[in-house]
């Protein structure tokens, strides 16, 4: 559905991607994570046709974005960052507007009601845009990336300033979407993407520093285990204890969590509570804590763009 093939782009003397390929199908919703100015909005406005690589292609399904710009954009909704609206209509006249600007082949009113009744629109139809709160802004701004139920969703920030409870309803409604939709959500919150994606592309310098299945690039696809560990005592002394058991991979410092007790996550090729409890307690140290975990995702884009393999 979506093919980034060899995609390069230069803004003068510096590189804002280099190289980088990937290719998503129906029903995938990736997370697109970087730090900031790492590539990622070069990347989504290339895709969806607002600016142009230097070099390599974007299909949309099947269609080069630059060879065939109409058909290519036919099928993308797109909300950016900050929502393209007209802030002098009401909600209802803008999503009108939009409907027949991007000439959707769909019953007109029926339509846009459905899609204010997903994102919950409905109570504010004939408000004035810029009346409304930031977060039903953001609300306006998906229902015109929803409207004609195009195949593929590219979402930059989706949730900002939604409230908590609005914000579960958004991912709910992500999630739901993803089984029709070919999706790309970028966030700097990876508990949003956590919650909400099956894969990601984690981007660095332009370039594509890690991409797969979140569950293999956390470690759980790799053989490992991880566990948290709370002792008192020396945090160096502890850690050089931890990092000397066989079977470890690697130890983390999680500094102090009370005064003189330090916590740790330990990362092994196998099952090592019983040496590691052993060990720590053979050198007079104090276990207050012992407990299996998975790496999170926050550890895991933290050591790639570090530059740190787990």
């Amino acid at each position: 559905m979506i093919e980034v093939k060899n995609l390069t782009k230069h803004y003068g003397k510096h590189t804002a991607l280099d190289d980088i390929s990937f290719r998503l199908e129906k029903g995938d919703i990736l997370g697109f994570l970087g730090p900031n100015g790492a590539g990622k909005s070069t990347t989504m406005n290339i895709i969806t046709g607002y600016i142009s690589g230097d070099s390599g292609d974007v299909l949309i399904d099947g269609r080069n974005i630059l060879d065939d710009p109409t058909g290519a954009k036919k099928n993308i909704g797109y909300l950016p960052e900050i929502p393209p609206l007209y802030n002098d209509m009401t909600v209802a006249k803008y999503l009108g507007f939009m409907f027949d600007l991007k000439r959707v082949r769909l019953p007109k009113w029926e339509h846009i009601t459905e899609i204010c009744e997903m994102v919950k629109l409905m109570d504010v139809g004939d408000r004035i845009i810029k009346h409304l709160s930031k977060g039903y802004r953001q609300r306006v701004g998906f229902a015109q990336a929803l409207l004609g139920y195009p195949p593929v969703l590219i979402l930059d920030e989706p949730t900002v300033g939604l409230d908590p409870a609005q914000i579960i309803e958004m991912r709910s409604l992500i999630r739901e979407l993803g089984k029709k939709h070919t999706i790309i959500l970028s966030s700097h919150v990876l508990s949003e993407i956590e919650a909400v994606c099956d894969k990601i592309i984690i981007i660095d310098h332009g370039k594509i520093a890690a991409q797969g299945k979140i569950s293999e690039l956390t470690g759980s696809g790799k053989g490992t285990r991880m566990i948290r560990i709370q002792a008192e005592g020396r945090e160096q002394s502890i850690y050089s204890v931890l990092k000397n058991i066989d079977s470890v991979v690697n130890v983390f410092k999680k500094g102090e969590v009370e005064k003189g007790c330090y916590e740790f996550a330990v990362e092994s090729r196998t099952d090592i509570r019983r040496v590691l409890y052993r060990a720590v307690s053979k050198a007079d140290f104090t276990i207050l804590l012992m407990q299996p975990q998975g790496h999170t995702l926050e550890e895991t884009y933290l050591d790639i763009i570090s530059g740190r393999d787990i």
